[in-house]
């Protein structure tokens, strides 16, 4: 789901998450008391909010009076407008400084035990979508370092902001403040849906929420109740997120057994690079046409059947790094619009399964007698 924005706000709103079924579900453990700390001023019955409700109200198919109701409570966050412009002085692009952040010892550790918790979950989520464990485990820790930064902005007062406060300063305002509106309409039909206590849901402030940041558009369409309680919880719910966000991706197009990537290789006589980065990262080119123009492609990569994209990405003053990105870099970009994110994904889940490997048990000697003994 995925639109987003910069920095962090990348990270979240490239969620563009789910909610299918539902039912009530219980207060996040990580979610802060009710206090007003962090809230600044009441939007109260303005207006404003009197037009908004009606107009979410016709939008959402949700009674008026119930949605006035509840945009009374929201409260203007004062620093969120500010988070969602683009930074005064463009940054450098850095993948080697942007890998380092997530590609780290901690949250491969951290990685390596939600895996070994949840392997169950992780193993039917595989069978069932076609998607890889890593793929997974890799998503939850970039998003959120497994469940330990959900977010404490509660998003009513999150998404009310960006609706009602979208800075007009930013190059693209119209069309991110219609998304914003869409969504909290979408977080107001998922609190009616599911008797949630408005009040307790927190997340992001670009209003992702849960162990996936999955903005509420998308808990509405592809969240799954994957560990058979009979409702959705990706708060409470990490086993709940695993099979959502498996979802998710199957859903936008993941293909089992095809990888995300390849290596690559130039061929500077032949090299057509302006041809090749024209599409961006969606995949446009066969096999055939890469090695035409100048990509050399060794082992599998020579195999493989579908299109393909040529990736770039930069490493500051040093030369960029590039893979032929696959179909399936293309659907983990559906999470979040950058192949930044996607090879950061790529390669935690990776080392984080490198690790798991690392820490099981090798076969014993009876185990492998049979082979020993030449049966």
């Amino acid at each position: 789901m995925r639109a987003l924005l910069l920095g962090s706000l990348a990270l979240a709103l490239a969620c563009g998450h789910p909610a299918a079924q539902a039912k009530p579900s219980k207060a996040s453990p990580h979610a802060q008391p009710s206090s007003r700390r962090d809230a600044g001023t009441p939007y109260g019955d303005s207006a404003r909010v009197r037009e908004l409700a009606k107009t979410l109200a016709q939008s959402h198919e949700l009674p008026q009076t119930w949605v006035r109701q509840q945009l009374q409570q929201a409260r203007f966050l004062k620093g969120v407008p500010k988070l969602v412009l683009p930074p005064a002085v463009p940054t450098t692009k850095n993948w080697q400084a942007y890998r380092e952040r997530f590609i780290e010892s901690r949250r491969i550790d951290a990685g390596a035990a939600f895996w070994q918790r949840h392997q169950d979950a992780l193993a039917r989520a595989e069978q069932q979508y076609g998607v890889p464990a890593e793929v997974v485990v890799g998503i939850i820790g970039v998003e959120t370092f497994y469940g330990q930064h959900m977010g404490q902005h509660r998003l009513l007062d999150a998404l009310t902001t960006l609706t009602l406060d979208f800075p007009a300063a930013h190059p693209r305002a119209a069309e991110r403040q219609a998304f914003f509106q869409n969504e909290l309409g979408q977080f107001l039909r998922l609190v009616r849906q599911q008797s949630l206590a408005i009040d307790d849901v927190r997340g992001s402030f670009a209003g992702a929420m849960g162990w996936p940041q999955f903005m509420p558009s998308s808990v509405n369409r592809f969240a799954v109740d994957f560990d058979g309680d009979g409702h959705i919880d990706l708060r409470q719910s990490p086993v709940d997120a695993i099979g959502s966000v498996a979802h998710y991706l199957r859903a936008f197009g993941w293909q089992t057994g095809m990888p995300t990537h390849y290596p690559v290789r130039f061929d500077d006589s032949r090299l057509d690079k302006a041809t090749l980065l024209a599409p961006d990262i969606l995949p446009s080119f066969s096999v055939a046409t890469f090695q035409d123009k100048g990509v050399v492609l060794d082992g599998d990569a020579q195999r493989h059947s579908g299109p393909l994209a040529l990736v770039e990405l930069f490493n500051g003053d040093a030369p960029p790094s590039y893979v032929a990105g696959t179909e399936n870099f293309y659907v983990v970009t559906r999470y979040n619009w950058s192949s930044y994110y996607a090879m950061a994904v790529i390669e935690l889940g990776q080392a984080v399964k490198a690790r798991v490997q690392a820490a099981a048990p090798t076969p014993t000697a009876h185990a492998r007698a049979p082979a020993d003994r030449g049966e």
